[in-house]
């Protein structure tokens, strides 16, 4: 098992650098889990909102928001961390900002609606920096045959950092509600765990990750601008990589799929099955669960069968979920459908990063996952808000709006079939071969 770890990664990386970056899924998928899962999104709607129908529109909203910020700046960031060799520099700053915003998240309570929103905003937003940069990471560490499974193995041990984000903060509930307090006093507790779990455990990947890239001839002296011309280069050669534009559209549909499921999961089972906070947080905990399990053995099949076989299993394993939930009377098949979404859930993530990593040319990997986090945070928009619209029109029929969103993985299963692997390694490989004699910078020459 030693010898088939390490022959998964590329020559000079060590298997304590892997660790260092897999933690940083450990840190950052507490806030994903806690944030946006199972605790502050059903707050934000039961009390920050008061319950107010237009609740859970707000919070698509907000959620939205955020997303196109991120959608309009992270291409041009990941450019940018190329060009300079900052991507490690980038994701510190990305850390301290999503700390702090959730930290402030804390002092959100009844009728603190701008406070709140200002706060989810700006720590989706560093969170969404973070993700991108942390996988950019992933094929400089691992070989080409194994992303799979690496990319596996930080999905699976970034699920275990929510589940222990998430547990310590249930244990809190447990003990908060048997002294008397009521979710305004006990949720703004579970944000500062939420916190103070992140900038701990990201420590090991500043410390042990180290930055492989180098910076592009000319990059001291470049700016801003540069990296948008570099970045407009790209967008104009689009047709050379064809087949990531392909793989950026799938994820635009699933990865909206998904969206809903992360962002609304918990006002779902509140809304429709009468859970409550201790009920959902437990769901989740179980979901968390099943989605490490998926994420770390599927990463190997998915090396075994084939990067876009692998994903389309999964897509038609979201199809079924949404309509195991969709029409779900009791608790029993509820929680058997929130089983099988954490069991997409990991295998189809992983998927797609080490797809993504598989079609990105080496010199432009932060800027091909800045185009990757792009398409992610379109479906972010996309889908909770295309949620939100549904239960506002349909007078608050979750049941509706869960099952309008199997079409978007039904659309994803239809646009991966467009999708040639070996002519986008082939075109990433192109680009790389001729990365000597184009660096993307300003000419030197004369004048």
């Amino acid at each position: 098992m030693q010898q088939s770890r390490t022959s998964s990664l590329n020559e000079g990386v060590r298997r304590r650098e892997v660790f260092g970056w897999a933690m940083y899924d450990f840190a950052n998928s507490g806030y994903s889990t806690v944030v946006l899962t199972a605790v502050f999104n059903a707050y934000f709607v039961g009390v920050v909102a008061g319950g107010a129908a237009w609740g859970t529109l707000a919070w698509t909203s907000a959620l939205a928001f955020s997303s196109a910020l991120v959608m309009f700046s992270m291409p041009a960031i990941g450019a940018y961390a190329d060009l300079r060799a900052a991507k490690k520099r980038l994701l510190v700053f990305s850390t301290v900002g999503c700390v702090a915003a959730t930290a402030l998240l804390a002092l959100a309570g009844p009728g603190d609606l701008w406070l709140a929103v200002l706060a989810i905003v700006l720590s989706n937003l560093f969170y969404s920096y973070g993700e991108s940069l942390i996988a950019a990471f992933l094929p400089e560490l691992a070989r080409r045959d194994a992303l799979g499974r690496v990319s596996g193995w930080g999905w699976s041990f970034g699920y275990f950092g929510g589940m222990l984000t998430l547990g310590l903060s249930l244990g809190y509930v447990i003990w908060a509600q048997g002294q008397g307090q009521s979710a305004r006093q006990f949720v703004p507790v579970t944000m500062l765990i939420t916190a103070v779990i992140y900038a701990l455990a990201s420590i090991p990947t500043f410390l042990l990750l180290r930055e492989r890239a180098v910076p592009r001839p000319g990059a001291a002296a470049a700016g801003f601008g540069t990296s948008l011309r570099r970045l407009a280069e790209t967008w104009r050669e689009a047709r050379r990589y064809r087949d990531f534009v392909w793989l950026m559209a799938c994820a635009v549909a699933y990865q909206a799929g998904i969206a809903v499921v992360v962002a609304l999961a918990a006002i779902y089972a509140e809304q429709v099955l009468g859970f409550k906070q201790m009920d959902t947080m437990t769901l989740v905990f179980l979901v968390n669960i099943a989605s490490a399990a998926g994420a770390f053995a599927f990463g190997y099949w998915q090396d075994r069968i084939g990067h876009r076989p692998a994903l389309a299993v999964t897509l038609v394993g979201w199809i079924v979920m949404t309509l195991m939930a969709g029409f779900a009377t009791t608790t029993t098949l509820f929680w058997a459908a929130a089983v099988l979404a954490g069991l997409c859930m990991g295998s189809s993530q992983s998927a797609g990063r080490a797809l993504a990593g598989l079609l990105a040319p080496e010199a432009r990997r932060a800027e091909f996952f800045g185009l990757w986090t792009f398409a992610v945070r379109l479906s972010s928009i996309i889908g909770p808000l295309t949620y939100g619209l549904v239960t506002f029109v349909t007078a608050g029929n979750h049941r509706i709006a869960i099952l309008s969103t199997g079409i978007f993985f039904v659309i994803g299963l239809l646009l991966l079939t467009r999708i040639d692997v070996a002519r986008g390694m082939a075109a990433a490989d192109a680009a790389h071969a001729g990365q000597g004699s184009r660096t993307g910078m300003p000419d030197q020459g004369a004048g």
